[in-house]
């Protein structure tokens, strides 16, 4: 089964999703971990600001102790001393549920910004990493890849990503509401990857300047000439805070790199002018006790959820549409799930029809017949597998349209496992190998749904 347990901006603030972003080594170190957990199949480990998530496969019927076995590590990626500190802010989602909700997260409707399209992008690296790491093989494959499906048409046939569409977006828009006029304003980016790309793109040309700040100087010097901004060395950073009136920071730093002494020393050189943090980062780059400087202001993540809640009118109306997307492509996942579970048992009926027919030609060409040259042989062997297809072709069209269409299906396949006495095990074939479905514009070895 497939199953979902993490937290988000709705579940967990700020506090508890750093400690979880923190405390891993890196994508690679995390996804080995939750793989050798004997209770897990398939594993994908999603981290971004505003959430941590595992999507995993079973690896038994039975999908507590898979559950209770993610809880128990994500639990002791965050410090805590049992799962019981993390559990209020977990949630979990299993089957039919489960699916619909990776399907919301690819298309942004679970998103703090709704219609906000980097969680599409982080999706995909996410599924890449764990492709990388041999964690994704056949079934949470098949799901990723539908939900990457189901997010384009939601931002091709809906308008859900009309407007401010990002949290670093919303964050330029609160920059703008605060000193009016960007124009007389030095902005200055912590960070040169999408968040911060993102941000230099919301404010365009408004900025009276635009500086960017990075730990890898040859990326902010490759992201300025694109925005017509200036790089500065990660070394003049505090330098770069006297100057600045705005600050946006989004590196992947696991601790603050803005220090409540830093900004005091650079409040002495700026008399008295205001100064503005957006902390786009989980975890956090700023301190939280910087805000409490004079004339000093810092808005994080779950801060800027309110100014969100401003712009979401206008994209509301889009959200029918884009569910309505989202249950029509369940529907149609689902009917070819169904038609994946009754597969392994119509390849194991072929594979043991073959069996014995091929069997018994062999017996014959030993005996009687042995005097038959390459050719009769070969005429005999495609006589063999054309009447093997036609014997076989009406049961199994019939197995896969009823699956797709009731949901008895697994009835009818277990009766024929008993009739037939096939493989008890449906997951491989006679031989060992991996039995693998397809479907109309689904890849193959897409995940079951128990």
């Amino acid at each position: 089964m497939i199953f979902v347990v993490g937290v988000s901006h709705k579940t967990a603030p700020i506090e508890v999703r750093e400690r979880l972003g923190a405390a891993t080594e890196g994508t690679p170190q995390v996804l080995a971990r939750l793989a050798s957990l004997p209770e897990l199949g398939e594993v994908l480990w999603l981290s971004t600001c505003n959430r941590v998530e595992v999507v995993a496969s079973s690896s038994d019927e039975v999908v507590d102790p898979s559950i209770f076995a993610v809880r128990q590590e994500l639990a002791r990626q965050a410090g805590c001393s049992d799962s019981s500190e993390l559990s209020p802010y977990l949630y979990e989602k299993r089957g039919k549920d489960a699916v619909i909700h990776v399907f919301r997260v690819a298309s942004s409707l679970d998103s703090m910004v709704l219609g906000e399209p980097q969680i599409l992008g982080q999706l995909k690296a996410a599924s890449d990493a764990a492709a990388r790491a041999r964690t994704l093989r056949g079934k949470l494959g098949g799901l990723l890849q539908r939900a990457f499906a189901v997010a384009k048409r939601v931002r091709t046939e809906t308008a859900i990503g009309a407007g401010s569409v990002s949290v670093s977006s919303v964050g330029v828009d609160l920059a703008r509401r605060i000193f009016e006029d960007l124009g007389t304003c030095v902005v200055l980016l912590l960070g040169a990857g999408e968040m911060a790309e993102a941000a230099a793109r919301s404010l365009g040309r408004s900025a009276r300047a635009l500086r960017i700040c990075n730990r890898n100087f040859d990326r902010a010097a490759s992201l300025a000439r694109e925005m017509r901004a200036a790089a500065v060395p990660w070394e003049r950073l505090e330098a770069e805070i006297v100057e600045a009136d705005i600050v946006v920071a989004s590196t992947a730093s696991p601790i603050p790199i803005v220090t409540r002494d830093m900004v005091k020393r650079a409040c002495r050189a700026r008399r008295g002018r205001t100064l503005f943090f957006v902390d786009l980062a989980v975890p956090r780059n700023v301190e939280p006790e910087v805000h409490e400087l004079e004339n000093v202001y810092v808005y994080n993540v779950d801060d800027l959820e309110h100014e969100v809640a401003r712009g979401l009118s206008a994209r509301r109306g889009e959200v029918d549409a884009a569910e309505r997307i989202v249950r029509d492509e369940f529907e149609a996942y689902l009917a070819w799930s169904r038609g994946l579970d009754v597969a392994p048992t119509i390849v194991a009926l072929r594979t043991k029809v073959r069996a014995i027919l091929g069997a018994e030609l062999e017996r014959s060409l030993g005996g009687r017949l042995k005097h038959f040259g390459p050719a009769e042989r070969d005429a005999l062997a495609l006589m063999m597998d054309s009447a093997t297809n036609k014997l076989l072709h009406e049961p199994s069209t019939r197995l896969k349209t009823h699956a797709a269409e009731q949901e008895d299906a697994e009835a009818l396949a277990a009766a024929l496992r008993l009739l037939f006495d096939l493989p008890v095990d449906t997951h491989e074939d006679p031989t060992g190998k991996p039995v693998d479905g397809t479907a109309p514009s689904v890849v193959a070895g897409e995940p079951r749904l128990n």
